[in-house]
């Protein structure tokens, strides 16, 4: 069945979805790593992809910036298309000495200050959990393509921090005892779909810029990073 924001058919979705932010990211990767593609979403241009890697179905596509927008295309894909796992392929900005640009994080838990839970299911709740499943998956497809992975946990912003009219009280207002490393925009939103849902949900992030160190990457840079965690997560899922 088709939704307002997804003109996909029932079937025309893989069970395992490989969600990012922008679709052209999402049309390169089903350009350069499926076979047998098919596009079967373009509503808003907010592209999805069907094709195999190695033989095994999957989904690439797009969710757009920050949780309200992701929030929409997790919940009908797990909710309306039987999708049953989702890792995000993201960027992220780091907050500590011992993370450099090009870094691959993987996500463990995601805080945030929004009220996205209570606003969607009556619940305040600030911090939520990605599968244990899939990040073990992911850690061994780490150790065997030799790719080195950090292992934290992040703040889901509502809004861009570098656009922050103070950023210093924002992370002083950050629990402490989370040890947030790096800030993004949307898995809050995708971990606490789904564990409401009953679903699987990872997160694997490239550290783009760097507030502790003042570095950044180029528009072209961000895009062009991302092929060490697209491999990350594919082999993870065949």
């Amino acid at each position: 069945m088709a939704t307002a924001h997804n003109e996909a058919n029932l079937g025309d979705i893989a069970k395992t979805v490989i969600m990012s932010g922008d679709p052209l990211r999402v049309k390169k990767i089903a350009d350069n790593y499926l076979e047998n593609v098919k596009l079967v979403n373009k509503i808003r241009n907010i592209y999805a992809y069907t094709g195999t890697y190695k033989g095994k179905e999957i989904t690439i596509m797009a969710h757009g910036m920050g949780m309200p927008s992701a929030g929409i295309y997790v919940y009908e894909l797990y909710k309306f298309y039987g999708v049953e796992k989702i890792i995000r392929l993201g960027s992220c900005g780091t907050y500590v000495d011992n993370i450099n640009l090009l870094d691959i994080i993987l996500v463990d838990k995601s805080y945030t200050e929004s009220n996205y839970a209570y606003t969607l299911n009556n619940e305040h709740v600030q911090v939520a959990s990605s599968s244990e499943n899939l990040n073990r998956i992911v850690e061994k497809i780490a150790k065997r393509e030799n790719i080195n992975i950090v292992k934290g946990n992040v703040c889901t912003t509502d809004c861009f921090d570098w656009y922050m009219t103070d950023l210093n009280k924002f992370l002083d207002r950050i629990p402490k005892e989370l040890n947030i490393v790096a800030a993004e925009m949307e898995s809050f939103a995708i971990f606490y779909i789904a564990n409401l849902l009953k679903k699987e949900a990872a997160c694997i992030l490239t550290v783009v810029d760097s507030h502790y160190k003042k570095q950044e990457l180029s528009a072209e840079e961000r895009q062009n990073s991302i092929d060490k965690m697209t491999i990350l997560a594919l082999e993870s899922i065949i």
